[in-house]
C-alpha cells in the first residue's frame, strides 16, 4: 500500500483524482490553499503601498512611487504590491503599480506569479489587464512547476483557458507531476461542461493528446477510463485527424 503526500494542488487538491490517477491510496490532511492570499491579520498591518494596493488607492500609490518607495517590496510571504492587488482585484492599483515600474513576473513565497493568481481566481477581467499590461502567459509557477494554463486547465476556468492561449501560453507544458493542460482537463476535472470547454479550446489550439501521463496513459484512455463520454469523442476526433 502506498501514501501519496504531495501537498495542495493550485486552490484545492481533488485528492481521490490523484489517488484514482496514480493507483496510490491517498492518506492526506483535509485540502488546504496552495495560494495564500493575504489574511486579514495581515492587511491590517501593511502599510506603504502594500496597503495602497490592496485598498485601490491610485493616487497613494502615485505619491508613494514619487518619494521613491520600492514598487517591488516584499511582504513576509514574498507578496509585492502587484500581487496584492491582484488577489484583491484592484485593477487601477494594478494599472499603477506597473505604470511605476512594477515587475509584472515576480513570484512570492509559494511561486505564483500575478497572472497565475488571476487565473486561479478565475479572474477573467483582472488577468485581461495584467496580460494587455505585458504580464507574461509563459512563466512556470508553483511548487509543481506548472503554468497558469496548467492552473486554469485543472479548475475548469474555460474563459481563461481561452485568454491564455491567446497570450501565447505554453500549450505542451508539462508539470513535475508529469501533467500537461490537457491532460488536467481531465484527471483533475469532472467531466462537466466547463472542463469540456476548456479541453475543446486546447485541442482547437493544437495541444497535444499524445503526450500521456507518467504511467504512460494518453489523454483519450484517462478520459474512457472515467467514463467522460463527451470528452472521449473530442479526443477520438482529435486522435483521427
Amino acid at each position: 500500500m502506498a501514501t501519496l503526500n504531495r501537498g495542495p494542488l493550485h486552490r484545492v487538491l481533488p485528492g481521490w483524482a490523484l489517488a484514482s490517477v496514480m493507483g496510490l491510496t491517498l492518506f492526506a490532511a483535509p485540502a488546504a490553499r496552495a495560494q495564500v492570499p493575504p489574511t486579514p491579520s495581515e492587511v491590517a498591518k501593511y502599510t506603504g503601498l502594500h496597503a495602497a494596493a490592496h485598498r485601490g488607492e491610485v493616487a497613494k500609490i502615485e505619491k508613494l512611487v514619487a518619494t521613491k518607495s520600492d514598487v517591488n517590496t516584499r511582504d513576509a510571504h514574498g507578496r509585492t504590491p502587484l500581487h496584492v492587488a491582484t488577489f484583491a482585484r484592484q485593477r487601477d492599483a494594478i494599472r499603477a503599480l506597473a505604470k511605476a515600474g512594477a515587475n509584472l513576473e515576480l513570484l512570492e513565497s509559494d511561486r505564483y506569479d500575478a497572472v497565475t493568481i488571476a487565473a486561479v481566481a478565475d479572474d477573467y477581467d483582472t488577468l485581461r489587464v495584467l496580460l494587455s499590461l505585458g504580464a507574461s502567459a509563459k512563466l512556470t509557477t508553483s511548487r509543481y512547476d506548472g503554468t497558469a494554463l496548467i492552473a486554469a486547465a485543472h479548475l475548469g476556468h474555460d474563459g481563461v483557458v481561452k485568454q491564455l492561449i491567446a497570450a501565447g501560453a505554453p500549450l505542451d507544458h508539462v508539470n513535475n507531476l508529469h501533467w500537461t493542460a490537457l491532460i488536467e482537463s481531465i484527471v483533475l476535472g469532472n467531466g462537466g461542461p466547463r472542463h469540456q470547454e476548456v479541453l475543446r479550446a486546447l485541442l482547437a489550439a493544437g495541444a497535444s493528446t499524445q503526450l500521456t501521463d507518467r504511467q504512460g496513459t494518453t489523454p483519450l484512455a484517462l478520459a474512457r477510463s472515467r467514463g467522460y463520454a463527451t470528452m472521449v469523442q473530442m479526443l477520438e476526433q482529435a486522435v483521427a485527424k
